[in-house]
């Protein structure tokens, strides 16, 4: 069975909408050595994310600075694109993902091949990992509070579990966390917590 695991920029109080807007200034090294780490050879995508990748990355290929071999390494990746509506691709390696999302991706975590990987598609992410599809969530988060925009984390029903796997902490501040799903969370009361706490604080 093929992993899938998204990786998101997210602000200090959960933002998630235009991380270009706030997140630059945060991008070092270990930054990109933490999604160049993350990048396969299939990438899943959203239409909005995916149209604006496929507005600067050709591109950026195309111009052949420094990012140009970062740029490659993603046209030749294929690109599947959740849409609901059917599009014209200009860019190499892309498709539409047919059918119904969670069945769709379920069905292609099953072909053979490596890791797939997201970069933002926030709504893809929700609901993948709502629907206990999605096997890893790497947040980059950074340490400002951007206080309006789309955060990660939307009303829902019921709560959704996850277990740390790893944290890492950089220079600028940033803390790179990985979860996983993990099982139901057990009932818990204030006696339970208090049995926890110091007793000889005075």
């Amino acid at each position: 069975m093929r992993k899938i695991s998204a990786n998101l920029f997210i602000s200090l109080d959960g933002v998630v909408q235009d991380p270009a807007d706030w997140h630059l200034p945060y991008f070092d090294d270990e930054m990109g050595a933490a999604v160049t780490a993350q990048m396969a050879d299939t990438l899943l995508l959203g239409r909005k994310t995916y149209d604006s990748f496929a507005g600067a990355w050709p591109e950026r290929e195309e111009a052949g600075g420094e990012d140009a071999d970062f740029a490659r390494t993603i046209g030749d990746a294929r690109k599947i694109v959740v849409s609901r509506q059917p599009l014209e691709f200009t860019w190499r390696n892309s498709e539409l993902l047919r059918g119904d999302l969670v069945k769709a991706v379920t069905a292609l975590k099953s072909e053979p091949g490596g890791p797939i990987a997201m970069s933002g598609s926030v709504s893809v992410v929700r609901r993948l990992l709502a629907a206990g599809v999605l096997d890893e969530l790497h947040l980059l988060v950074h340490p400002i509070a951007v206080r309006k925009g789309e955060r990660l984390f939307d009303e829902g029903q019921e709560a959704i579990p996850l277990e740390l796997v790893s944290s890492e902490t950089f220079t600028t501040g940033v803390l790179h966390l990985v979860y996983r799903p993990a099982g139901a969370v057990g009932e818990g009361s204030y006696d339970d917590a208090g049995t926890h706490l110091p007793q000889d604080v005075r």
